[in-house]
């Protein structure tokens, strides 16, 4: 593994994280789930999901990446020392291939309103506009354009060009975010905007609560790239001398930023244009935004600064996707990166075209199936870390800081014992309202307990405890 490549920087490893974690999820995905479910109470809940789930979660996934020191299937592989290892790994390489199947689609629209929006193309009749673009012929060749762009940056490698292009693109993206929030906010009407954002409504929440946790856990795995298999791979190429809770507090809260910014801007905005911020699910930042940017004094020019810096998110969140299968075809069955790289893209060329062409499908593609999947991955990384390596877990958590050493063993009980809790009660939440059962709250939190301790009965008592305890 010496001739692998790494990060030039530390800096770049951060950075390049940020930006595969805040790119659609934060900017397309956050400001309309966020508006569909109750405004400031989503936000509540989702920024306590991050803190309890998404921080550790994410460290756990860290620390699986550089203590594995390579893509999912080997890496799970040669930590658990057994096939379904392998099996996890190939999943979360599946995982990130569906998703980022649906992500190019997505970012084949913010291509195209990108270039149209000096124009206005879209101002006269936003909601036809969207409706004809974005399925279609037309929408299966933007969604190739958008992924040769990725494959471009992903085909020169980590250090020449994932970490250069990150180096650029996110510091882009939060200084045009930054400067539309100040400008949104001396547009007329935003007071209630801010009001439906910021002001915490108890008794939505109340009433809300089960329906509400779901999509916010969702969009905490989702928007930091939890459960995929993405921060392992890129956790795998540092070193020993990186703090990992030092940079999994500074991505958590960096991308936690940058989504809340994103609503600072649309939520806002939309209200003082009078447009209902929880219309059009998917498609409201193209239609209601599209709204409000024709009524606006130079709409052109500030379309045109929101777009740009979206598809800028959507290219390095873009590129982390496409680095998790690319790297695995060149680390576990060493096929040339660039041929790798080429591989991969047709295969997502043909599976991202099939979901352009079928709003249904993509429709359950890019909300439960993602969701799902992201769950059972990060359920399973806890199991793995909590459960299987524990000591091994430690000593990786540990090297290479020591202002962290208090924290290392109340992390290690939180992914024991706290996350797979937590994440059992979300997959039972969403199985129940897929099956259409009718769970109530202590009955899903009693399945997810029970589950949680069976579950690691039968792990720690098995052959991996024996194998863990000798190493």
């Amino acid at each position: 593994m010496s001739d692998r490549d790494s990060w030039i920087s530390n800096l770049g490893f951060v950075l390049a994280a940020v930006g595969g974690a805040a790119g659609l999820g934060n900017i397309w995905r956050f400001p309309w789930l966020t508006a569909g479910n109750g405004g400031s109470a989503f936000l509540l809940v989702y920024l306590l999901v991050v803190v309890g789930i998404g921080v550790p979660g994410l460290l756990a996934e860290f620390v699986l990446g550089r203590c594995g020191r390579q893509t999912p299937t080997a890496a799970l592989r040669s930590l658990t020392g057994s096939r379904w290892g392998s099996w996890l790994g190939a999943f979360n390489v599946l995982t990130t291939l569906v998703i980022l199947s649906f992500y190019s689609v997505v970012g084949g629209w913010i291509l195209r309103y990108t270039l149209v929006s000096p124009v206005g193309t879209y101002f006269g009749q936003p909601q036809q506009y969207f409706g004809a673009m974005s399925f279609g012929l037309e929408a299966v060749a933007f969604h190739l354009l958008f992924l040769g762009i990725v494959a471009a940056i992903v085909f020169f490698g980590v250090s020449h060009g994932i970490e250069r292009v990150s180096k650029v693109m996110l510091p882009g993206v939060v200084l045009i975010l930054l400067g539309l929030a100040v400008w949104t906010a001396t547009q007329p009407g935003t007071a209630a905007g801010y009001a439906f954002y910021l002001s915490f409504d108890a008794d939505y929440l109340a009433a809300n609560f089960l329906s509400v946790i779901g999509p916010a856990a969702g969009q905490a795995l989702f928007t930091l790239s939890l459960g995929a298999g993405v921060m392992l791979t890129y956790a795998s190429y540092l070193d020993d001398n990186a703090s990992l809770p030092r940079d999994t507090l500074v991505i958590a809260v960096s991308n936690t930023f940058i989504g809340v910014l994103a609503g600072l801007v649309v939520i806002p905005l939309l209200f003082s244009q009078g447009v209902d911020p929880g219309q059009g699910g998917p498609g409201a930042l193209f239609v209601a935004l599209a709204t409000a940017f024709a009524t606006l004094p130079g709409g052109e020019l500030v379309a045109t600064a929101f777009f740009a810096t979206v598809l800028m998110a959507a290219v390095t969140s873009g590129i982390s996707l496409l680095e998790t299968p690319v790297a695995t075809l060149v680390d576990s069955f060493g096929v040339p990166r660039r041929r790798a790289t080429v591989l991969v893209t047709v295969l997502l060329a043909v599976t991202g075209s099939g979901l352009a062409l079928t709003s249904p499908v993509f429709q359950f593609v890019s909300g439960t199936l993602a969701d799902l999947m992201l769950t059972v991955g990060l359920f399973a990384f806890t199991v793995i870390v909590g459960w299987l390596l524990r000591g091994e877990a430690l000593a990786e958590f540990r090297a290479g800081t020591d202002r962290f050493e208090w924290v290392a063993r109340p992390w290690l009980l939180t992914v024991s014992w706290v996350l797979p809790v937590v994440v059992l009660f979300l997959l039972t939440n969403t199985l129940a309202s897929l099956a259409g059962m009718s769970l109530g709250f202590g009955g899903r939190a009693l399945i997810a307990v029970v589950g949680t301790v069976v579950l690691a009965v039968a792990v720690t008592s098995g052959s991996w405890s024996d194998r863990l305890s000798s190493s």
